[in-house]
């Protein structure tokens, strides 16, 4: 070894954990992904994309809104459970008005209890990913 050795890049190879978390995102991707977490996953997704109006919009558009909130309770903290339904009153009432002030600051608010307590949404897909077999 010389001494200039230590400046040669190691090849580094990569966590399994982040792998597996990877492969988690790609299963949801392909559904495959297991219920409820692909409900969790799509949940997270669509609220880091555009907020739960954007949420609730595009589930509606695509599937059932009302049996993918069904699956989110049985997996979301009672917190996050309280706020999905706070949020989609919110939202049903500018379904109806579309501009209602009220309405829209208590979206705002839902989706910022949600950015403050995402750290529990992680929590419960990094425990299914290092279940995910690579």
């Amino acid at each position: 070894m010389g001494l200039f050795n230590i400046f040669k890049k190691k090849k580094v190879e990569p966590r399994e954990d982040l792998l597996k978390w990877d492969k988690m995102w790609d299963m949801w991707t392909e559904e495959k992904a297991e219920s409820p977490y692909a409900e969790l996953m799509t949940y997270q997704s669509e609220i880091n994309n555009g907020g739960h109006s954007q949420y609730f919009t595009n589930v509606e558009n695509t599937s059932n809104l009302q049996k993918e909130m069904s699956v989110l309770e049985t997996i979301l903290s009672e917190e996050l459970k309280t706020n999905l339904k706070k949020a989609y009153e919110a939202y049903l009432i500018l379904e109806e008005k579309e501009d209602d002030e009220k309405a829209e600051e208590i979206l705002e608010q839902c989706d910022n209890a949600f950015y403050k307590n995402e750290e529990e949404i992680n929590i419960t897909l990094k425990e299914y990913a290092s279940r995910i077999e690579l």
